[in-house]
């Protein structure tokens, strides 16, 4: 099962200068809560903004450089290598961003986990346009 989780705003800024645009700890503690213990996957640039493996998870980043390693997490190049190594660790699969990755996910996933964010921030990272059913 292929799960995205996310937060956003009502226009679906997902992010801003790679940083999340807020700080809220329930959405951190809910985050922890459904990705411990899977294997989590993310673009190079999501990676790069948390700064370091996320523990009791199996880190997968996706990127186009083929010369781009990370000391505790597992480097693939393409989504499906990246699936396919989530779903050795547990049924379900959660890919956490960002923006390009999310785009190219959404139209396999099977669940997402959604945090609507009342405010509007400023942002230049976007979650693709998603039907509501």
């Amino acid at each position: 099962m292929i799960s995205l989780m996310v937060a956003h705003d009502p226009n679906r800024v997902i992010g801003k200068d790679n940083l999340l645009p807020w700080h809220i700890p329930e959405d951190l503690a809910y985050f922890k809560k459904h990705t411990l213990g899977k294997g989590i996957v993310m673009g190079r640039n999501t990676f790069e903004s948390i700064g370091r493996p996320l523990p009791k998870r199996r880190n997968i980043i996706v990127t186009r450089n083929p010369e781009y390693q990370v000391e505790g997490a597992d480097v693939v190049h393409t989504l499906d290598d990246a699936i396919r190594l989530a779903s050795e660790v547990h049924e379900e699969i959660m890919v956490i961003g960002g923006e390009e990755v999310f785009r190219s996910v959404l139209p396999r996933a099977d669940r997402l986990y959604i945090t609507m964010i009342k405010k509007p921030f400023e942002g230049d990272t976007f979650f693709p346009e998603y039907g509501t059913e």
